[in-house]
């Protein structure tokens, strides 16, 4: 077969140091067994709040930019079908094949630029499907060239982990920022999670997360509407491509998805000890996510790309104490994804139902370790320490300028101050 699957699942296969499981006689139901076996409460668990964090903390914008385009409800039920199935299977395949966590989201700073020149432009569906396959042959083209991957490997640890920590720092914020409106349970949630760590440190998200379900239950602080259960059915919109669209659409998009989410999702990669020729092959899967928006854009599918804080959730401590049995937090993450989009609004309504405090506390918590572990990489090398610094702060401002997130730029200061400081020095190692 030739088809673009199979051929990214033999160019995968490569990649990895032994004969898959999966190839060999029998090889389908090992993995399934090792799976099951690998798999633990709190890895399943890091799945889920990867889910609910990365899903209700960005619904809006999503809705946002569906109905910048005139999307009917019956569209916006297609865009969540299709991102829910793009964002699952590009999850969930490469991390049982490769058995490594490979997250993969929509891009939240693409659904606001789409939300905003969608209405500015006027814009039909059709065109911004256009606009959606042509940002992800240009993804593609990233992928199989190998670019954007050398070009990550070439900036120094220091500096990817000040970008992840300041990318990640912000929920840590708003984790304690949600005290002003729901103090007690921020405090609840907080000492359980304090408790937790001294007591059963692998089981504390877990806890957190049970006794704050349990709390807003008692409460009744569940919002939203009765929930039922139901199939999204998919809308396939003909793409039309034109010059306008194309220039204010695909472009910006393409940058902003590459600039404020791959970039991070690389750099969360490379924190958690991923990177290298025997990690998650950047490349590839930056491959795999252009293919997966190419065939899903139809339905609305904008742009699917490598996630840094859900990544961060699963491939932390918390996740798994054994680094090589995290894939199955991603896995279950996967798992719920593809869940999300075959019931689309049912999911949708459930996972919306929780308070918004709730969500911020168990995202912030749920990212402390990874946010130190950043941090104290980051500063450890007392002539990479302001670079890095400078890094960690522009990135924390959340500045967007010529509609490029502070992500990006926080990589350009950092690289610009390395820069001054150490070039020409005789003792500057190799990649600074």
């Amino acid at each position: 077969s030739t088809c673009p699957a199979t051929l990214w699942w033999r160019w995968a296969a490569r990649s990895r140091s032994e004969q898959p499981l999966q190839g060999r006689p029998g090889g389908d139901t090992i993995a399934r067994m090792r799976f099951f076996k690998d798999l633990s409460l709190s890895a399943f668990t890091a799945g889920f709040v990867a889910v609910l964090v990365g899903f209700t903390s960005s619904v809006a914008i999503v809705f946002q930019a569906a109905q910048a385009f005139q999307a009917s409800p019956e569209v916006l039920t297609s865009w969540m079908w299709a991102l829910g199935l793009g964002m699952g299977l590009c999850t969930l395949v490469p991390s049982l094949w490769l058995r490594k966590p490979v997250m993969v989201a929509w891009s939240t700073p693409g659904a606001a630029v789409l939300a905003t020149a969608g209405l500015a432009g006027g814009f039909s569906m059709g065109e911004a499907v256009g606009a959606f396959m042509v940002s992800a042959v240009l993804i593609i083209l990233c992928g199989v060239t190998g670019w954007f991957e050398r070009v990550m490997d070439k900036i120094p640890v220091a500096i990817a982990s000040a970008l992840l920590a300041g990318v990640l720092a912000r929920f840590g914020m708003q984790a304690f920022a949600a005290a002003e409106t729901a103090l007690p349970l921020v405090l609840l949630m907080l000492g359980t999670y304090l408790l937790g760590r001294r007591l059963v440190p692998r089981y504390a998200v877990v806890a957190t997360l049970v006794v704050g379900v349990v709390f807003v239950l008692a409460a009744g602080q569940l919002v939203g509407k009765p929930i039922s259960l139901a199939l999204a059915m998919p809308v396939f919109t003909a793409p039309q491509f034109s010059y306008g669209a194309i220039v204010s659409l695909a472009i910006p998009l393409f940058v902003v998805t590459m600039a404020s989410q791959n970039m991070p999702g690389v750099a969360a990669i490379q924190a958690a000890g991923y990177g290298g020729k025997q990690g998650i092959p950047v490349s590839r899967i930056l491959t795999l996510t252009g293919i997966a928006t190419l065939v899903l854009a139809p339905f609305g599918a904008f742009a699917l790309n490598l996630s840094a804080i859900t990544a961060a959730i699963c491939m932390g401590r918390e996740a798994h104490a054994d680094p090589d049995r995290r894939y199955t937090a991603a896995v279950s993450c996967g798992v719920i994804y593809v869940l999300l989009g075959v019931f689309g609004g049912t999911v949708a309504g459930l996972l919306t139902a929780f308070p918004k405090e709730l969500i911020a506390a168990i995202a912030g918590l749920a990212l402390l370790g990874t946010i130190g572990g950043g941090l104290a990489v980051a500063v450890r090398d007392e002539r990479h320490r302001e670079a890095a610094l400078i890094t960690f702060l522009v990135t924390l401002s959340g500045v967007v300028v010529a509609g490029i997130g502070s992500a990006f730029w926080g990589v350009v200061a950092g690289a610009l101050a390395l820069l001054i400081q150490q070039f020409g020095r005789a003792d500057t190692p190799r990649g600074a």
